[in-house]
């Protein structure tokens, strides 16, 4: 609420301290003092974060890196080399490290479009995975791999790492409690402004190094370019789904998780690349995305090249309520509350209740719930399960399907598919490429 409002009370602090503390309790699998052992695929970007993170948890180790441009690798044991002594085996195929038996868990950092094949067949292989978001590149995809960590029964943690963040999770609590009162709107939003125009380049023969047709995998056979390699894959429809789906997961996910559903009645979406029209990437650069719920709306918008987001905040969740507004984002959250007229004074709505900043990092805490998941031998315990990361993809996936047919959609939940639309429900299909067959579970 507002600065002069602020107070803590002492039954949330106390609630709050329960949610930093992970119980300790006897494990099935791994003793405390066992070693897991960690495999990378795809080390270049948040795949190595999170290996970082990880490996700030007691008894945990690296021992093998796999990324398709030899340099990663290479850099990236170095950089290893610095911290840690022992050996690193360096892979450019993913599935010889999975022949690896020495290895526990993976974590796969790949672009959008590789994470389904490679987390089934790492669950195959006997692996946990720690999976980056979003879960898939494809509705179909979603569902597989929930169907395959649920026939594998090995943890599985999405990086939606908000999950783990502690003033999330208050908030989280607020919502449920009913203190908003009815909530008739959550707006979801990212406005990014570091995000510049994407000079058009020619294409190229791939960097000396580099396995190109290893790196397109599943995806359709093209000639390589740079603007579709490494960070910038996400703003090409063969790879991943733009800021919808790279940032969108990550609200969404509280969003949906606040309100407990899964599953959206329909969906309309607006937008294009109005900033920059003649911009290298694919994917719109200013979009708003319509979700029907039971009800409730969810507003999705997004936008490039420009900070000025709703509440001023760049990025944020808001929950709108009849009583009051909760807004949300990376750096806390802070509750407005409406006000009404009782017996000729203007009172609030809801009680008072304190806003809360963002305490620590919440990554770590995610891969440690992680670690402590592997540890216990219990799927349940991870904070993202792949149930949760596909409500959270696929809600995204939707929303580009309805900006890319134009078209209000309506999805049936039970037969996993569009009402009434050829078009819309033949995008929710994965399609591969080049060989690569889609998974069967």
């Amino acid at each position: 609420m507002k600065t002069n409002r602020r107070k803590f009370i002492s039954q949330s602090a106390t609630a709050l301290a329960g949610l930093t503390i992970l119980p300790t309790t006897s494990f099935s699998q791994f003793a405390a003092s066992d070693t897991i052992n960690l495999g990378v695929i795809g080390a270049n970007g948040m795949g190595w974060a999170d290996i970082k993170s990880s490996l700030r948890n007691e008894n945990v180790n690296c021992i093998a890196i796999c990324d398709v441009d030899r340099s990663v690798p290479d850099r990236r044991k170095k950089e290893y080399s610095e911290s840690r002594s022992n050996s690193v085996q360096l892979y450019r195929d993913y599935r010889k490290l999975l022949d690896n038996k020495d290895i526990d868990a993976v974590v796969i950092g790949t672009p959008d479009h590789w994470h389904c094949k490679i987390m089934v067949d790492a669950l195959e292989a006997g692996k946990h995975v720690y999976v980056e978001k979003p879960l898939a590149n494809s509705v179909e995809e979603c569902y597989i791999m929930e169907n395959a960590a649920k026939k594998y029964n090995k943890v599985v943690q999405v990086g939606q790492w908000q999950r783990s963040g502690t003033h999330y999770q208050h908030a989280i609590e607020i919502v449920r409690s009913g203190d908003l009162g009815k909530i008739r709107t959550v707006k979801v939003w990212a406005y990014q402004g570091w995000m510049k125009p994407i000079a058009v380049k020619p294409d190229s023969p791939p960097p000396v190094g580099v396995d190109y047709k290893m790196w397109l995998g599943p995806a359709p056979d093209r000639p390589f370019n740079p603007n579709r390699f490494h960070f910038n894959f996400r703003w090409y429809w063969d790879y991943a789904g733009g800021l919808m789906t790279d940032w969108g997961v990550h609200e969404i996910d509280i969003a949906l998780y606040a309100m407990n559903v899964n599953a959206p009645l329909s969906v309309t979406a607006s937008g294009g690349k109005f900033a920059y029209p003649d911009d290298a990437s694919e994917t719109p650069d200013t979009l708003q995305a319509v979700f029907q719920y039971d009800g409730f709306t969810m507003l999705w918008e997004h936008a490039t090249g420009i900070d000025g987001g709703n509440y001023g905040r760049t990025e944020g969740i808001a929950f709108i309520g009849n009583n009051g507004t909760l807004v949300l984002n990376r750096q806390g959250f802070e509750i407005i509350p409406e006000e009404e007229t009782r017996d000729g004074k203007r009172m609030f709505k809801m009680p008072d209740i304190a806003d809360q900043p963002r305490q620590g990092n919440y990554l770590d805490l995610h891969t440690r719930n992680f670690v402590e998941a592997i540890r216990k031998n219990d799927p349940s315990y991870a904070k993202c399960p792949p149930s949760s990361g596909s409500t959270a993809a696929i809600n995204a996936h939707m929303g580009n399907i309805a900006y890319r047919t134009g078209k209000k959609i309506y999805w049936d939940n039970e037969r996993h598919e569009f009402k009434n639309d050829v078009e819309a429900t033949s995008m929710i299909t994965a399609k591969y490429h080049n060989g690569w067959q889609l998974p069967k579970v």
